[in-house]
């Protein structure tokens, strides 16, 4: 998909604010002018009125609050090379994983928690994996712009080459010998999340330096993946307020 509709005051807020380019069309009823006027005017983005039965397809049941955007997703992925260089692997810096997560409602939530906390990227493979489309940017509430997406071809090798990089590798599992509130993040940190049914696949585990495991009542079997990857990265961003920042 190469554009997808994107709605809500807030999700078009950080659209105009992280990702004016993107924006193709632009659709403010009078009740969404004020705060998100001035910020398409300051952007340069051309204001398109909200008319009855806009895209009504597409919108059917959305509560829109007046704001629509139709967004380009093409090139949403970073050259992994490309970025990694830019990056400074302090203790305050973290990165996520995907490793097979096949819901984009899930992938969209996981991007929504690494913004939030405060990690660097959400890293992504190529196979095997939901790619990023208009669910998963309407799942992440619009952090899709806001936190560095970078694609990656092989997981392994690029977990390979973080280790030499100096980032210690956390694998989240129900069944990790390290438990969450024990663990101390005095290292830079890689997140890796695994697929909904089957977890991490079993070379990617033997990669990964620790297994993490999430302390919890025993009359439950495990969390959903982007349930668990927003409480590892919440311990996570306690350690290290900094990355809020």
């Amino acid at each position: 998909m190469s554009s997808t509709i994107i709605y809500g005051r807030h999700a078009i807020a950080s659209l105009l604010a992280n990702a004016p380019q993107r924006v193709e069309h632009l659709y403010l009823a009078p009740s969404a002018m004020g705060d998100l006027e001035e910020i398409a005017r300051a952007r340069g983005v051309k204001i398109e009125p909200m008319t009855p039965g806009l895209l009504h397809k597409e919108l059917e049941g959305a509560v829109h609050q007046g704001a629509v955007a139709r967004v380009g997703l093409g090139g949403m992925l970073q050259d992994y090379n490309a970025f990694i260089t830019t990056q400074a692997a302090t203790p305050a810096t973290s990165l996520v994983i995907l490793n097979e997560v096949t819901d984009p409602y899930n992938v969209g939530a996981i991007i929504r928690s690494a913004a939030g906390f405060g990690a660097s990227a959400v890293l992504i493979p190529s196979h095997n994996q939901a790619p990023v489309t208009g669910i998963v940017a309407k799942a992440s509430a619009g952090t899709v712009f806001t936190v560095p997406l970078v694609g990656i071809n092989n997981e392994n090798q690029t977990i390979m080459d973080l280790k030499k990089r100096g980032y210690w590798i956390y694998g989240l599992a129900g069944e990790g010998d390290h438990e969450l509130p024990k663990e101390k993040f005095d290292a830079p940190a890689v997140f890796v999340v695994g697929s909904e049914g089957q977890g991490l696949r079993e070379k990617t585990r033997e990669h990964c330096d620790i297994l993490l495991r999430i302390p919890m009542s025993s009359s439950v079997e495990s969390l959903n993946a982007s349930v668990s990857a927003a409480v590892v990265l919440s311990a996570w961003s306690a350690q290290h307020p900094e990355a809020l920042s």
